[in-house]
Formats: C-alpha cells, sequence, structure tokens
C-alpha cells in the first residue's frame, strides 16, 4: 500500500467541471458555437486541447477569443464562490487520512479559482502541499505535474498513488511511472480507463482501503 497519496482535484475531490462546462458554453454560444457535453469531454478532458479552436475556425480574432477566454474565467469565478461544490465526505476523509499519509493536491486549476474554493474549506490545513497551474510549466496529460509532486515529496515512486478522474489524468500518471486509481465521475463516464490499477465508485470505497490498510 502506498505511503503518499496526490489527489486530482476537479472531479475527484470537487464536483466543479459541470460548472466550467457551463461558463465556456456560455461565451462560446455568442458567437454560435453550441458547445455539446461529448466536445467538453473530449476537449477538455481527455486531449487538453481546450475549445477555443471553435471560435478560430469560425474566423473570431485571436484578441476577441482571449477576451472571451478571461470572460469565462470570471464568469467560473463566480459560479465557484455562488455553489457549494465539495464532493460530499471528501473533507471528512481527508481528516481522517491526515495523520496516516503524506498527501497533496495536483491539479490543473488556476490558483485564483482554487484560492475561490477553499477560501473556508480548510482544505490546505490537510495536505502537505498543493500544486496548481502556475507551479509547473506542462498540463497533464503532461507527466510533470504528478512527477513534480514526487519531486516535492522526496518519494519513491511506488510509495506514490495517484487518484484521479479522467483518462487526461490517468495517462499523466502512468506517464509519470505511478499507480493510478480511478474515481467515477459522470463527466468523464465512459473514457478509457484500461491502464488503471485499481477502480473505485467512490471516495468512500477508497478511503475504506487507505484507512483499512492502516487501521
Amino acid at each position: 500500500m502506498p505511503s503518499t497519496i496526490l489527489w486530482d482535484h476537479d472531479g475527484v475531490l470537487v464536483d466543479t467541471e459541470h460548472l466550467y462546462y457551463r461558463a465556456t458554453r456560455q461565451v462560446l454560444a455568442r458567437h454560435g458555437v453550441d458547445l455539446t457535453i461529448a466536445q467538453y469531454q473530449q476537449n477538455h478532458l481527455v486531449d487538453d486541447s481546450g475549445s477555443w479552436h471553435l471560435l478560430r475556425a469560425r474566423g473570431v480574432a485571436e484578441e476577441a477569443v482571449q477576451a472571451l477566454r478571461r470572460e469565462r474565467n470570471e464568469i467560473y469565478g463566480r459560479f465557484l464562490v455562488d455553489n457549494d461544490v465539495m464532493v460530499p465526505g471528501a473533507l471528512d476523509l481527508l481528516r481522517r487520512l491526515r495523520p496516516r499519509y503524506r498527501m497533496a493536491v495536483v491539479t490543473s486549476s488556476e490558483r485564483v479559482h482554487f484560492d475561490a474554493i477553499h477560501a473556508h474549506t480548510g482544505l490546505r490545513g490537510l495536505v502537505d502541499f498543493v500544486l496548481t497551474r502556475d507551479a509547473y510549466g506542462a498540463c497533464k496529460p503532461h507527466p510533470e505535474p504528478y512527477l513534480s509532486a514526487v519531486a516535492r515529496f522526496g518519494a519513491a515512486k511506488d510509495e506514490c498513488v495517484v487518484v484521479e478522474d479522467s483518462e487526461r489524468g490517468l495517462i499523466a500518471a502512468k506517464a509519470a511511472g505511478l499507480a493510478c486509481w480511478m474515481v467515477y465521475s459522470p463527466m468523464t463516464e465512459g473514457q478509457k480507463f484500461d491502464a488503471a490499477d485499481r477502480r473505485f465508485m467512490s471516495l468512500a470505497e477508497i478511503g475504506e482501503v487507505l484507512l483499512g490498510a492502516r487501521a
């Protein structure tokens, strides 16, 4: 069993993907782009290409695209403040695991959005550190985010396990040479998880395994 847990954030500890989809879809619609959930899942949760190429294909100028990106981020930020997005039981699980495991959050979220979510949750005090998008160069599915976390812990790779919900995250974890446990998320249902070391339907199931191993 691992001694170090590297948690993905969105889709694992917080339920935010539907809000990011809503905000992205809202700004794209102004230029006649009807972003489907399937497009969003592929562009944002598998290959990390984003959806702005859909605007460029319609001839939208780059300056306007970047303005819409900023506006999307502002809308998403408001959604995060106005909604309770913590996955039920996530904070309690982290509290119970804290005395027994080293833990970090490794996320593609911008720091401003992470801070908006956790202004009052106390999550930062339950993990050793958090790596947000500003902390590394290449995003998942590149292995750099997870390799950075392993290096910061000074851990051996076989001491670590990644907890993810998306194909993109799984690819990043395996490319980093790490074990990866997948937890069910409706936004990533149907993606390819054959490379996962284990699959779970909930955080509660993961907690049973981890707490049972260090009872």
